[in-house]
């Protein structure tokens, strides 16, 4: 696969202003092993390689365990994930994955007894941010590993 465009390059200030957004949503209430599973399963759905790529190297580091990473496809069968992770993960897919009729109330009532409207919100950021990039580097065909050593990303020594 070849990048059709470098989007950091051609619009420099708008990547660095979405860059702080997503930098300040992940600053918020949802802990750090919570955003990753919802960026890896936001971008699996979205089928950024890009990203799903970049992701499982980011939670490697911080220390994610393999069998997990590889259960998020099928997180509702697993029973690795906790409660919580399930209701973030839940609310991930639901707003990814927008139906006609928006969000149904039962995924937002299981969703509220797991998180507070805060952690709900800034979750809602999250999801957000990492569905942007998705379309960044779903439309622009971003290459799976190609900015691992500008970001750090070698030390996950999955290469």
């Amino acid at each position: 696969m070849t990048q059709r465009i470098n989007y950091m390059q051609q619009s420099p200030e708008l990547f660095k202003k979405y860059l702080e957004f997503s930098t300040a949503a992940k600053g918020g209430a949802i802990d750090a092993t919570i955003q990753h599973l919802i960026e890896i399963r936001a971008s699996q759905i979205n089928g950024c390689g890009f990203c799903v790529d970049m992701h499982v190297k980011q939670a490697t580091i911080h220390g994610e365990r393999p069998l997990r990473l590889h259960h998020l496809a099928i997180w509702r069968e697993s029973t690795l994930f906790s409660p919580r992770e399930r209701t973030a993960l839940a609310w991930t897919e639901a707003l990814t994955t927008l139906g006609a009729h928006g969000v149904g109330d039962d995924v937002y009532d299981k969703v509220r007894t797991q998180l507070s409207e805060k952690e709900l919100s800034d979750l809602s950021f999250l999801v957000m941010a990492i569905n942007g990039w998705n379309r960044l580097n779903v439309g622009f065909r971003g290459v799976p590993g190609s900015h691992d050593k500008a970001f750090g990303l070698d030390k996950a020594g999955l290469s």
